[in-house]
């Protein structure tokens, strides 16, 4: 395991227990003590934990908590879908990636591959990325910054969208439903959405599965313009039967992956 995987694995228990111990860690990760103080000494220079005497925390809520708040949350159901989402690209790709905490785990998953070109409006999205092993180059949007969700949005984001061309555009959502399609809760969130989508040849949506059969406020695009769902549990019902006759295909992550020790 590379020092960056190990220390985003570390981060990911730290998300799902709020506190661990330098011990815990160690018999978790199977590494030794030593080698998991100098990861946290790095990962509490990075802002990614809080250090104390014998182990390590979430950082202190601040003023952009609400983010780090869903990063805490369905820990495991997120990294399975970003680790089951990463399998479906190569190496060499472009890929638009929007801000969400879904998306943020994918990112970090998507740092094994090497030759990427990634465009993002998530300034947590573009950290993350830099600070991968593998070589990829990154473009961070321009536009309004939104410091709540650490976003880029507006007319100048969707203006400097407009003169890119990807492979794939990778989407975070805010609610799913039959009849409707994919919604999301904030216009600038659902607005720079739409524009990845016109510049992707292909569109991946990453969900769990609360967003299903609801409604939000602003539409985003229809199920025929989906071409993958990878979600923590499959869809059912009228949900499910009108994906599959939209041509999507449904990857169902828990089936896929194993949880993270």
């Amino acid at each position: 395991m590379t020092p960056a995987r190990r220390r985003i694995e570390i981060v990911n228990i730290i998300r799902r227990q709020n506190r661990v111990s330098v011990d815990n860690l160690s018999r978790q990760l199977d590494i030794s003590r030593e080698t998991i103080r100098r990861d946290l000494t790095e990962l509490a220079r990075l802002g990614k934990v809080q250090k104390y005497h014998g182990g390590a925390s979430l950082p202190m809520m601040t003023g952009e908590g609400p983010f780090q708040h869903r990063m805490s949350t369905n820990v495991t159901a997120k990294v399975n879908i970003a680790t089951q989402a990463v399998e479906l690209f190569s190496p060499g790709e472009t890929i638009f990636i929007d801000t969400g905490s879904t998306t943020l785990y994918f990112a970090e998953k998507l740092t094994e591959l090497a030759d990427m070109t990634v465009v993002t409006n998530s300034s947590e999205i573009a950290a993350a990325l830099s600070k991968g092993s593998a070589r990829s180059q990154i473009f961070l949007l321009g536009g309004e910054y939104r410091g709540d969700n650490r976003q880029t949005v507006g007319n100048l984001a969707i203006a400097q969208l407009k003169t890119f061309r990807a492979h794939h555009a990778v989407l975070t959502i805010g609610a799913i439903e039959a009849d409707i399609g994919i919604m999301d809760y904030n216009i600038d969130e659902a607005q720079i959405a739409r524009a990845m989508i016109r510049q992707a040849e292909t569109i991946t949506l990453l969900a769990d599965s609360s967003k299903f059969d609801r409604i939000a406020s602003f539409e985003v695009c229809s199920l025929d313009r989906v071409n993958h769902l990878v979600c923590d549990k499959a869809p059912t019902g009228t949900l499910q039967k009108e994906l599959h006759k939209a041509g999507v295909h449904i990857l169902d992550a828990s089936r896929c992956c194993k949880p993270s020790r």
